[in-house]
């Protein structure tokens, strides 16, 4: 039988070992997440293809909330504009970039999520919720973590433009990165992250840095949605995400990357890719996953 006069003791340790598991539940705000989330999904925004009047409407947002967490940028208003194409050539995309000054190191930590669409198409609008407002909407959850918890190591959180016309945003983004690129020490993109039939989320990356696979197992145990690996192995076609999003510029530079991403589901690059289709329970466990292996990977890499 137990001494009850040691019970207190007992219960205020339990608090303390787990209450670090506990902190980022307590940060995300849910109603924040989903109305971010809702809104860059909207129709209102016409499905963000870049330079359109919806595009600047997100980009808005972005730069607005970055201000609002009193983050900084190395860029003029958060906006590295850059220009792609020779025989179409577009001007002014702009990714949106905020920065959040390492409390220890001058190590970065590169925070990725691209917000252009498809725009509209034949009349119909392309939202792309899942792909993807839901991993902008994240991104301004993980930067209003991090702005209220200093990293040791900096971070940068750049919302990208151009994805869909083949990376654009990501690409000038390493070429005019604002500090050598050797002090990246990791990406993490995240693109589409609010769907699954399977309650599943992947991590791709870790076939090429299998150092980070450990923290990713161990934080992922007794969460509520399925963390998978793999779609990493070369050779095996379509199923390699490698190159398949924004994370790839930074491989290509020899830079470690993790992107989370649900695998393809019927209404990927459809109009019918819209806020209604998501499961807004597993999108809320999945971004709460996602901030939790970003804090103990933020703490253990050097």
């Amino acid at each position: 039988m137990q001494n009850p006069m040691r019970m207190p003791k007992i219960i205020v340790l339990m608090f303390f070992i787990l209450s670090p598991l506990c902190v980022s539940g307590q940060q995300v705000d849910r109603s924040q997440l989903m109305e971010d989330f809702q809104f860059l999904a909207s129709d209102a925004l016409q499905g963000r293809a870049p330079l359109s009047e919806g595009s600047m409407k997100a980009r808005e947002l972005i730069r607005s909330r970055f201000k609002a967490l009193g983050m900084t940028s190395q860029y003029d208003e958060f906006t590295q504009y850059f220009s792609f194409g020779k025989e179409k050539k577009i001007e002014n995309a702009a990714n949106i970039v905020g920065f959040i000054p390492g409390t220890e190191t001058e190590k970065i930590i590169v925070v990725t999520a691209h917000y252009d669409h498809l725009g509209v198409r034949e009349g119909k609008i392309y939202n792309g919720a899942d792909d993807n407002a839901s991993g902008t909407a994240a991104l301004l959850t993980l930067a209003a973590y991090f702005s209220e918890n200093p990293p040791q190591h900096s971070m940068i959180f750049a919302a990208l433009d151009a994805e869909e016309m083949g990376l654009q945003g990501a690409k000038a983004l390493v070429r005019d990165f604002p500090f050598p690129t050797e002090q990246i020490i990791l990406n993490v993109n995240m693109d589409m992250i609010s769907r699954s039939d399977k309650n599943e989320i992947y991590v791709s990356g870790t076939y090429h840095y299998p150092t980070l696979k450990p923290t990713l197992e161990e934080v992922a145990k007794g969460t509520d949605v399925s963390l998978k690996f793999g779609h990493d192995i070369p050779g095996s076609g379509h199923d390699d995400w490698t190159k398949a999003s924004d994370h790839a510029p930074f491989h290509a530079k020899g830079i470690p990357f993790l992107y989370f991403g649900v695998e393809d589901h019927p209404d990927y690059h459809q109009d019918t890719d819209t806020f209604d289709k998501v499961n807004q329970d597993f999108y809320y466990d999945v971004v709460q996953l996602i901030l939790d292996c970003l804090i103990e990977l933020e703490l253990e890499i050097n």
